[in-house]
């Protein structure tokens, strides 16, 4: 069944197939070219980052709190530190093997599902923006108010250093903002990361050595870098994003209404 325009009954309404962004009070989701590299390589540092900075937020939920279990449950974690020390047959002793096989199949399908996601996704990016049909770029709501602008990237990234997730706040990424900031709070507890800190400070290198637990110290490295990578990445598409909205709202508005200046005279009257 076809839609009709209702000023023109006759004539069909234009469908939509494929929008390339939605803004929610939630924050702004869009389409835009990655490198299935990357995307699989954030995987492999750390599975389900790769499909958050898809937006596939569900699916990287899911295994990033099954990596915490699982790496947690087979001392995985403490494996790499005393192998990377040269501890081996600690590291073997300490290994739990019926935790570590489950590991194996879902770590690689992470990789190969965020590569794979990756690549249809910028197939599907290209027809969307080849359609360049309209989306909402404003939503006001009883819990938040989201819009399209122009952010600035270095803002993002520094507020990230201080805290991830602060930088997905900054450009409204609330969804993975909350994620972030949560699990900083988690691994900064059970990591004795702060108490660490200030023993360093007062010159106790040591004590700070000792007291670091490298189960859940360990998931910080990617973490952080993952929020910081996410923040940036996410403010300059927003930009990018901001810029197509606007273009296009310009022309479909106000370039039929171009000045057009009268032929020149030549100043005899020819």
């Amino acid at each position: 069944m076809k839609n009709f325009t209702p000023t023109n009954p006759m004539k069909p309404a234009k469908t939509v197939r494929k929008y390339k962004a939605h803004v929610s009070a939630l924050g702004t989701t869009q389409l835009h070219l990655r490198n299935p590299y990357i995307i699989a390589w954030w995987s492999a540092a750390f599975p389900g980052m790769g499909h958050l900075l898809l937006s596939k937020y569900l699916r990287g939920y899911a295994l990033y709190l099954w990596e915490i279990i699982v790496n947690s449950m087979s001392y995985l974690n403490y494996g790499l530190v005393y192998s990377f020390t040269g501890n081996i047959e600690i590291a073997k002793e300490i290994l739990d093997h019926r935790w570590l096989i489950i590991y194996i199949p879902v770590y690689i399908f992470a990789i190969w599902d965020s590569y794979r996601t990756a690549v249809d996704l910028n197939r599907t990016f290209l027809l969307a923006e080849r359609e360049n049909a309209d989306f909402n770029s404003y939503v006001i709501a009883g819990l938040e108010i989201n819009y399209l602008d122009k952010r600035r990237p270095l803002n993002a990234v520094l507020w990230s250093l201080l805290t991830p997730g602060l930088g997905q706040l900054y450009i409204h990424r609330v969804l993975t903002a909350v994620f972030a900031m949560g699990f900083s709070i988690i691994f900064m507890y059970f990591s004795k990361f702060l108490v660490a800190v200030q023993l360093l400070f007062q010159g106790e290198i040591s004590q700070a050595t000792q007291v670091l637990d490298p189960q859940w110290f360990l998931f910080m490295p990617s973490h952080y870098g993952f929020a910081i990578y996410d923040s940036y990445v996410n403010t300059v598409e927003n930009n990018k994003l901001f810029e197509s909205e606007q273009r296009k709202y310009l022309k479909e508005n106000y370039q039929q209404y171009r000045v057009k200046f009268p032929e020149s005279t030549s100043m005899n009257g020819v």
